[in-house]
């Protein structure tokens, strides 16, 4: 195969080559990108989960700002990493630009050097031809040429015919020493003519190259821009929302004192119906045993099976937007329970008693808006009720016994609530518990 099908050959597999793992490139791109809005979408979700988590017994307005704000920090990773991209992207096209510029510069010089060397040598071999025909035309005069025979009848002596013979000697050496020059020269010559073509090939493929890496560099430089401008915008409107959150600071301590008032409230009067029950079966006769531990059982996921209560959704499986546990206030920056577990409901979705039980009250309470609270009785001599809470209407009334299952209400929005869910809490003697255990999940 010759040098030039070899070269060929070898330029096309490259160029398939190159094809085949830019697609995979691409697609990874495509595919890091598609992950990091993933990734940033679930961040805000979450976020908000625990805005509204941590946020509940405050009036919506306020939480909508305390929202906005956990939305706007949670974007704020992603656009630093948008930018951080940028920069890197730009800080390359200009470090690729800077070195395809001294290759070119560098081909430039090779291209002025090897003009220079075929014109010096353009000049010589000019100069060889002239000195050959010079020769030839001396000998033309000189009738035709010297033969060694015209030597040595031309010789008037022993001296004369060996000064003779070593001039003719002389003459044609230098006469053959030209030639060879000249045949060097220009074979110099066609080689440089050759390496100066690839060199303007170079060049223009340089200048081309250069060509687009200031329209990368241009794009990187917008793209670096726009990222820049966004964080700076995000920066600007988490200490703008911050500022108004902060405005509402004495009325948010006052509403979440209230809420926790109400819910200490609720707690106080569990505690005293527990010890009134137990009063009442110690007067009858039937004393409970110590309070024991209580699980929830082998109930799954799905809240059935040895579960201590049921699903109380419609959603099946159940799924936990917030988790029961302590939770840092956005604003106020100290730490307060999440005394429940919300569940995914959707407004004016049915709710469901998770434990049979009679219903203590159905009625509107601070914070946790309509509200159900169902009495299961002791269990390992726990007092055991749960509360259904931010409910749209009731479907059963205080006094009144339910089994597991039975329809209670309907999911909503009351109450210091953002969204329509379940906000389920589970009490143990009247203190709160995490709920999840003794849902099976």
């Amino acid at each position: 195969m010759s040098r030039l099908r070899v070269s060929a050959f070898l330029t096309t597999v490259v160029v398939l080559l190159s094809a085949f793992l830019a697609g995979p490139a691409a697609a990874d791109s495509i595919d890091d990108r598609r992950r990091a809005a993933q990734a940033q979408k679930e961040a805000i979700a979450k976020a908000r989960e625990q805005t509204h988590a941590a946020m509940e017994g405050v009036d919506a307005s306020i939480q909508e700002l305390a929202v906005q704000l956990s939305d706007t920090q949670a974007k704020i990773p992603g656009a630093q990493a948008a930018l951080d991209t940028a920069k890197a992207q730009l800080e390359q096209a200009q470090r690729e630009a800077a070195m395809i510029a001294a290759r070119l510069v560098d081909a430039q010089d090779q291209q002025a050097t090897i003009t220079t060397t075929i014109a010096q040598d353009t000049e010589r071999a000019t100069q060889m031809r002239a000195a050959i025909g010079q020769m030839a035309r001396e000998a033309y005069k000189g009738g035709g040429g010297v033969s060694g025979v015209d030597i040595i009848l031309d010789a008037q002596s022993t001296d004369d015919f060996v000064q003779r013979y070593g001039l003719m000697a002389t003459a044609l050496r230098t006469q053959a020493q030209i030639l060879d020059e000249l045949k060097a020269a220009e074979a110099g010559n066609r080689n440089a003519e050759a390496r100066l073509a690839a060199v303007k090939d170079k060049i223009a493929e340089l200048k081309a190259a250069a060509d687009q890496k200031v329209v990368e560099a241009d794009a990187a430089k917008v793209a670096a821009t726009a990222a820049k401008e966004a964080l700076d915008a995000l920066l600007a409107q988490q200490v703008a929302q911050q500022a108004a959150l902060d405005s509402t600071r004495a009325s948010l301590e006052a509403q979440l004192a209230q809420a926790d008032a109400e819910a200490a409230q609720v707690q106080k009067e569990l505690e005293q119906a527990a010890a009134e029950a137990r009063a009442r079966d110690a007067a009858a006769g039937r004393p409970k045993p110590q309070p024991g531990p209580i699980g929830g059982g082998g109930g799954g996921g799905g809240g059935g099976g040895g579960a201590l209560f049921g699903n109380p959704t419609s959603i099946s499986p159940m799924y936990v937007t917030s988790d029961y546990g302590m939770r840092l206030h956005p604003t106020l920056n100290y730490v307060r329970l999440h005394a429940g577990i919300d569940l995914r409901t959707y407004c004016g979705t049915p709710l469901y008693a998770g434990r049979a039980g009679t219903v203590t009250w159905a009625k509107s309470r601070f914070g946790f808006g309509n509200q159900v609270m169902i009495d299961s009785g002791f269990v390992n001599g726990n007092a055991v009720s749960a509360s259904y809470n931010h409910m749209t209407s009731f479907a059963v009334g205080a006094g009144q016994s339910v089994e597991r299952g039975q329809l209670i209400g309907y999911a909503g929005n009351t109450g210091t609530s953002a969204a329509c869910h379940l906000h389920l809490e589970v009490y143990l003697n009247g203190q709160p518990t995490n709920p999840r255990p003794l849902l099976g999940l």
